[in-house]
């Protein structure tokens, strides 16, 4: 039970991340040159790794879900601090920081799915033998 809720929440996290960047590509990014096809490829990682880890059961969507956060939060550090291609930003909007917010959530969920009671408590609830 507790790995489909972490499943959940890390999907939820994964969407949440897409929808606010096609929400700020639609506002202003998609005229970026580099940002704007960056923030399309973000919002169909996000759904395409959300379908993922519900769907299959095996680490590597949890990984990608960490990959993903991490990807994402460093992109967006660098450009709150040395810019990230002609972006400079100040985490003054709300899609800031619900997009910190949906990325911190994929980095811990995914990562708790990964613990091995999680895994173990998956297996069984399968069927698996191990």
């Amino acid at each position: 039970m507790i790995g489909w809720i972490l499943r959940v929440l890390v999907a939820a996290g994964l969407l949440g991340s897409a929808w606010v960047h096609w929400v700020v590509w639609d506002d202003w990014a998609g005229d970026m040159a580099v940002v704007g096809p960056l923030f399309l490829v973000n919002v169909v990682a996000g759904v395409v790794i959300a379908v993922a880890v519900l769907v299959w059961r095996h680490p590597l969507p949890a990984l990608a879900a960490i990959a993903f956060g991490l990807a994402t939060l460093g992109a967006y550090v660098l450009s709150l601090t040395v810019g990230f291609f002609g972006v400079q930003e100040q985490f003054a909007t709300q899609e800031e920081l619900w997009g910190v917010i949906t990325e911190v959530a994929c980095v811990v969920f995914g990562a708790a799915l990964l613990l091995p009671g999680v895994r173990g408590a998956r297996r069984a609830s399968s069927g698996a033998v191990r």
